[in-house]
């Protein structure tokens, strides 16, 4: 089977600074390489500042590689001008920690899950309104708080809604940046168990984003680490929890999990 998405060799360079006409080249991403099969979930894990939001942020077409390639669907979506990418986002959507910061908090829960079909132009009001009352079904929103204001909602019914917009267009990929890393452990196991039966359900690609062992055992089917800007150790998720091979991963793995000497693909949540 072919991947859904591949990453071949990425770089990203930032400008970190200017002194006496000089440029310091800040490296966020050093030849990173990584690939997700349909319908699967890969678990990118890293501490803050290992490069793994850049490279979400590269692969949504909202960032620009130095150099390297990001094939979607057999394109090099990077090769791309940005008037070409624009036909591909739809088809990548970002669910990101703090769904407040994404969220319109004035507008209600049935405007913003409407909001990508007013975008699009291709519906009347009312079949966008009974598509969006629909994703709220599907993350299980009950639609007496659709008429409720984003910042009347508690914080895992934000993020279920930030996830309804996020597959408002239909995405093939999703990419949740620590999108659970917010909430507390009962919410995180509700969200957590919802982004399975969505997956189930609308066949959908997972490229989760986090630094916690735990919900990467729950959720993945393949793990990547990063550390520095690059893919230090990746492989099924079973084998790299049993048998860590990189340092960094042993250090992630015993602040995540430090009472599990042999945690499961799969934990009970």
């Amino acid at each position: 089977m072919q991947p859904l998405l591949r990453v071949e060799n990425l770089v990203k360079h930032y400008v970190a600074g200017r002194s006496a006409g000089s440029r310091d080249k800040l490296v966020a991403l050093d030849g990173v390489s990584l690939s997700i099969a349909p319908q699967s979930t890969l678990a990118l894990i890293g501490e803050s500042g290992s490069g793994k939001s850049t490279l979400a942020l590269c692969i949504a077409c909202l960032e620009h590689p130095t150099s390297g390639s990001i094939w979607f669907e057999g394109i090099d979506v990077a090769a791309l001008h940005e008037n070409q990418q624009r036909k591909f986002r739809p088809q990548i959507q970002l669910v990101f920690q703090d769904p407040a910061r994404s969220l319109n908090p004035r507008w209600t829960a049935l405007e913003i899950a409407s909001e990508p079909f007013i975008v699009r132009q291709d519906t009347s009001k009312q079949e966008r309104e009974n598509k969006a009352l629909e994703l709220l079904d599907c993350v299980a929103i009950p639609r007496r708080l659709a008429i409720q204001r984003a910042d009347e909602l508690s914080g895992g019914q934000k993020q279920r809604l930030a996830i309804a917009r996020a597959l408002a267009l239909e995405p093939k990929l999703v990419i949740l940046d620590e999108a659970l890393s917010a909430l507390d452990c009962s919410v995180q196991a509700q969200i957590s168990n919802l982004l399975l039966e969505l997956q189930s359900s609308f066949g959908l690609t997972y490229l989760f984003i986090t630094h916690d062992f735990a919900m990467a055992a729950h959720l993945a089917d393949q793990i990547a680490v990063m550390d520095r800007g690059r893919i230090v150790e990746s492989g099924p998720a079973e084998n790299i929890l049993r048998s860590p091979s990189h340092e960094a991963t042993r250090s992630l793995l015993a602040a995540t999990l430090p009472f599990t000497a042999t945690p499961s693909i799969r934990l009970e949540l």
